[in-house]
């Protein structure tokens, strides 16, 4: 039987969060301000016939289904969150699992550069997905585990401050995210970013 490494619910998926998971999802594109459900699984197998369950039982759009070399994801989301809570408690029951049986988020680092460098931020952008760091731009960099906690993280940061969402990568051991902007718009992103995990210890 599955593990549940990640059950993560979003109310409304932000502007800069919602454009981001759009680069790599191939199943449909999400709107902003739809409601998400993301599920880690282990071994990674496992996760078919969840997303089948959900697709079945409710009229939700599946985003994202990846079985990586451990583990397993699923992303859907719909306008009506009762009927994205409604998938995921399908999928709860097929598996005979609770929320609370998923893992905690565990943060393993969390750092704020202040006003980073143009070799620094050339760096980072190599690497990038989202929005550029510019220099002079103060970068906050979170890594956790598991790793699809990574979105919920970047979605609640956007929620609080003015920032730039340049990378957050929710598949593998562990998750990461990078924000940039003022110093005081990143450090607010931080804390919530960070609430947004503790709040699931």
């Amino acid at each position: 039987m599955a593990t549940i490494r990640s059950y993560i619910f979003i109310d409304q998926l932000q502007p800069k969060t919602m454009c981001y998971l759009g680069t790599f999802i191939r199943g449909v594109l999400p709107r902003t301000n739809m409601a998400a459900q993301v599920i880690e699984v282990q071994p990674g197998l496992d996760i078919e016939p969840l997303i089948d369950v959900a697709i079945k039982h409710v009229d939700v759009q599946p985003g994202l289904l990846v079985v990586e070399r451990q583990f397993g994801y699923l992303e859907f989301h719909s306008h009506s969150t009762a009927a994205v809570k409604a998938a995921g408690e399908a999928i709860l029951d097929h598996l005979g699992a609770t929320e609370g049986d998923a893992m905690k988020p565990e943060i393993l680092a969390s750092k704020i550069v202040k006003r980073v460098d143009n070799y620094h931020a050339f760096l980072i952008n190599r690497n990038k997905a989202g929005s550029m760091i510019l220099p002079g731009e103060s970068l906050f960099v979170l890594e956790m585990q598991p790793a699809a906690y990574s979105i919920l993280a970047a979605n609640e940061a956007e929620k609080s401050a003015d920032v730039k969402l340049v990378d957050y990568r929710m598949m593998g051991a562990t998750g990461r995210l990078y924000l940039s902007g003022s110093e005081a718009d990143v450090r607010a992103a931080a804390r919530a970013a960070e609430g947004a995990l503790a709040a699931r210890f």
